[in-house]
C-alpha cells in the first residue's frame, strides 16, 4: 500500500514512518521542515521538502498519484496563547487540511488518516456525587490564586471529580491549536461526506517519548519537567499538581495510525470517525514529574509551585474503549515504565 506521510520528518511522523516501512508499506514523506519544529531546514533522506499548503500545485499531484491513504500528521502545535497566534494557526492547519484535501479529491484519493488531539475537548468530564455529570464555568482567578484549582458543582458547590471522556463528549476548544484541531476535523468530516470518502481523527492525548524535541513550542510538559533536571533544577509543576491526564507513548501512537490506516484503506464505506489514543492509565502531573525524576540520576524531586495559567484546564482523561473496540488498539506502554525510561531516551535538539 502506498501511504502519503506528511509531517513526516517530525516526533510523531519519524515514528509513523518506520512503522509503516516495517510493515511493508510504501512511504512517501513530505515535511514543510519549520525551524521551530526541527531546528534545521534539510530533510531527512526519503522526504521531500513541501508546503502542504502548496497542495494543489503539480508537484503535489505527482506524488499523490496512486496513493491509497493519506495520513495527515503536519500542523503548527502549541498552545497558540496569544492572539497574535490565530494567523499562523489558521494557515498552517485550517488551510493546509483544506489544501490537502482538495488535491486528494482531485488526485482519486478517497481515504484519510488525521493527527487531531485531545484539545478539542477543552475541559475532561466532570461528575458530582448528588447531581450527575455537570459542566463547570471557568474557574475563577481569584479561586485560582487562593489555592482552589478544583472545578465546582454549579448545584451544589462541591469539588467535581474527573470521569473518562468518551469520543461524543462536547467539544469545546479553549486555544488557537486546539480551534485548529477541531477545524481540521470539521473539514475532514465534510470532505467525507461530499466526497463520498472515508476518515479516520485519532486524538492524541500527552504524547512522549525517544525523538521528542526538547526546549521548543513542540515539547510536552514531560520533555519540560526533564529538560528542568538536567539543568540541575527541580521540575517546576503547576498548581497543586493534582490535574489528571493520560500520556501514551510515542510507539503506540505510530502503531495506533498503521491499525487506523490499513482500516480505512480496506473499508468502502464512507464514513468519518473519531478514536482517543490514549494508554488507558491515567496520570496526575506530579506524578509525571515524580516518574521522570526517579528516572534520572539527579537525585532531585518536583517542586509544586501552587502558580497557574488561567486558561489550563483541571482534567482531561480519555476512555480507550472505543479504540480498542473498532481500532483493535490498546497502548503497550504503560506510563509507569515509560515515563521512568523517557528520563535518559534520546531527544532531538
Amino acid at each position: 500500500m502506498r501511504v502519503l506521510l506528511t509531517g513526516a520528518a517530525g516526533f510523531i511522523g519519524t515514528a509513523i514512518r518506520d512503522r509503516l516501512a516495517q510493515a511493508g508499506h510504501e512511504v512517501v514523506g513530505v515535511d514543510l521542515m519549520l525551524d521551530s519544529a526541527h531546528g534545521s531546514t534539510t530533510p531527512p533522506d526519503g522526504v521531500h521538502r513541501i508546503d502542504v499548503r502548496d497542495a494543489a500545485d503539480a508537484t503535489w499531484t505527482g506524488l499523490l498519484r496512486g496513493t491509497d491513504v493519506v495520513c495527515h500528521q503536519a500542523a503548527l502545535v502549541g498552545a497558540g496563547v496569544r492572539v497574535g497566534d490565530l494567523p499562523a494557526y489558521a494557515s498552517h492547519n485550517d488551510l493546509g487540511t483544506a489544501a490537502l484535501l482538495a488535491a486528494m479529491h482531485e488526485a482519486g484519493v478517497e481515504r484519510l488518516v488525521l493527527a487531531s488531539s485531545m484539545v478539542v475537548y477543552g475541559e475532561g468530564r466532570y461528575t458530582c456525587p448528588e447531581h450527575g455529570d455537570q459542566v463547570p464555568p471557568p474557574r475563577d482567578v481569584a479561586a485560582l490564586e487562593a489555592g482552589d484549582f478544583e472545578n465546582h458543582c454549579p448545584a451544589c458547590g462541591r469539588a467535581l471529580g474527573w470521569d473518562l471522556v468518551g469520543e461524543d463528549a462536547r467539544l469545546d476548544p479553549r486555544s488557537s491549536y486546539a480551534a485548529s484541531k477541531l477545524a481540521q476535523e470539521h473539514y475532514a468530516s465534510s470532505w467525507v461526506r461530499q466526497a463520498g470518502a472515508g476518515a479516520v481523527a485519532l486524538r492524541y492525548h500527552n504524547v512522549y517519548g525517544p525523538g521528542m524535541p526538547r526546549d521548543t513550542p513542540y515539547s510536552g510538559v514531560a520533555a519540560m519537567f526533564r529538560s528542568s533536571l538536567e539543568r540541575g533544577e527541580r521540575p517546576q509543576v503547576y498548581e497543586d499538581g493534582g490535574q489528571a491526564r493520560d500520556f501514551v507513548h510515542v510507539d503506540d501512537v505510530a502503531r495506533a495510525n498503521v491499525l487506523a490506516i490499513e482500516q480505512v484503506a480496506a473499508e468502502r464505506a464512507s464514513r468519518f470517525a473519531a478514536y482517543n489514543v490514549c494508554s488507558g492509565t491515567p496520570v496526575t502531573i506530579l506524578d509525571v514529574a515524580r516518574r521522570v525524576a526517579a528516572g534520572s540520576a539527579s537525585g532531585l524531586g518536583p517542586e509544586v509551585t501552587g502558580g497557574f495559567r488561567p486558561g489550563d484546564v483541571r482534567h482531561v482523561v480519555a476512555s480507550p474503549e472505543l479504540a480498542r473496540r473498532e481500532l483493535g488498539f490498546t497502548a503497550a506502554v504503560d506510563p509507569d515504565t515509560g515515563l521512568a525510561d523517557f528520563a535518559t531516551a534520546p531527544l532531538r535538539a
